[in-house]
């Protein structure tokens, strides 16, 4: 496939995620050429263009969605505008990849229906690329670990900054929407199901309004369950254990796992605690930005479709509503119901 142009890509925004992450990922694939970035600030934009080493620098997301030279654009901008912006790049011929959540809720993604036809979109959870999922997943799905019941999962970090977007309730700040949603999809993922129903416990900063420590019991249905805790103002830790019936996989660091480093999983019969039976597997160096960059656009140039679309992220956010409304009445809540 070495012919194969590849796809030009706009980034809307400068935000952090785009700079440090997913525009160095991008540059580890072929596939992928990070063409122009966009900010509102013009002078902004051309800095950040000429430090990355970017072509062109708009001082608009119009201008970049209006040039005739970009294929797809990358959409890391406050998780309010995820929606809106989606829309007014697909209108543009553009195909999107946008960042996690899709949208505030689940009836906010659902406008993503009015998408033009032969748009491709996608949510970017970058995990479901990297090597170590993907072993995690044929593992389970070939029996190593009997038949899977649980998953559990722990994920924090420490920001107790009011200025930041992810204590602004108001822009979709908060745990569950902004890492909450981790323990969910690898769930997703490997469990090959969807969740059924949940119950909550969430805990609300006084001041910020967001929800701080949040844990969650998901039921996927036919004896599996999740269980998961996310917090932003807790010491920073991450990781995810697969049960089963005759043993258990762990992803040490199952989100986000160093670029271009080797990266380790465990796999263990449980025969002795500890982790005295556990074997280790280990994955070269990859980058699971530069995975999913280079599986869109495959996508876009219609090599390999592409797994994941609105569906799959009305599934997700619907699965979130339901945490919230949890909270609210304090006991289970029909995922489906949601809809």
């Amino acid at each position: 496939m070495s012919d194969i142009r590849p796809v030009r890509f706009g980034v809307v925004s400068t935000a952090r995620i785009a700079r440090e992450k997913v525009i160095p990922g991008f540059r580890t694939t072929p596939f992928v050429e990070v063409a122009a970035i966009a900010s509102r600030d013009a002078a902004k934009a051309r800095a950040t263009a000429d430090a990355l080493g970017i072509p062109v620098a708009h001082g608009s997301y119009e201008a970049l969605f209006a040039d005739p030279t970009i294929e797809a654009v990358y959409i890391p901008t406050p998780n309010d505008s995820h929606v809106d912006l989606s829309l007014q790049a697909a209108r543009a011929g553009k195909h999107v990849l946008c960042e996690k959540p899709a949208g505030m809720n689940g009836a906010d993604v659902a406008r993503l229906s009015a998408l033009p036809a032969g748009i491709i979109w996608a949510e970017a959870f970058m995990v479901r690329y990297h090597p170590q999922w993907i072993a995690a997943r044929d593992l389970v799905r070939s029996g190593r670990i009997g038949t899977p019941v649980g998953v559990q999962s722990w994920f924090s970090y420490k920001n107790v900054d009011p200025d930041n977007i992810r204590n602004k309730p108001e822009t979709g700040g908060g745990a569950a929407l902004d890492i909450g949603c981790y323990p969910i999809v690898v769930s997703r993922f490997v469990l090959d199901a969807d969740p059924v129903r949940v119950v909550s416990l969430v805990e609300r900063d006084a001041v910020f309004r967001t929800d701080v420590l949040t844990s969650a019991l998901i039921d996927f249905g036919g004896g599996r369950h999740l269980t998961f805790t996310v917090g932003t103002q807790c010491s920073p830790h991450q990781r995810v254990t697969i049960v089963g019936t005759e043993g258990r996989i762990e992803i040490l660091i199952p989100f986000n796992a160093p670029q271009m480093e080797e990266t380790v999983i465990r796999i263990d019969s449980g025969k002795a605690l500890g982790d005295a039976s556990a074997e280790e597997i280990r994955f070269a160096p990859s980058d699971q930005y530069g995975l999913q960059g280079e599986a869109f656009a495959k996508a876009v140039r219609g090599v390999e479709p592409l797994a994941y679309g609105v569906a799959d992220s009305l599934v997700m956010n619907r699965t979130l509503d339901a945490i919230f409304a949890s909270e609210s009445s304090g006991g289970w809540i029909d995922v489906m119901s949601r809809a």
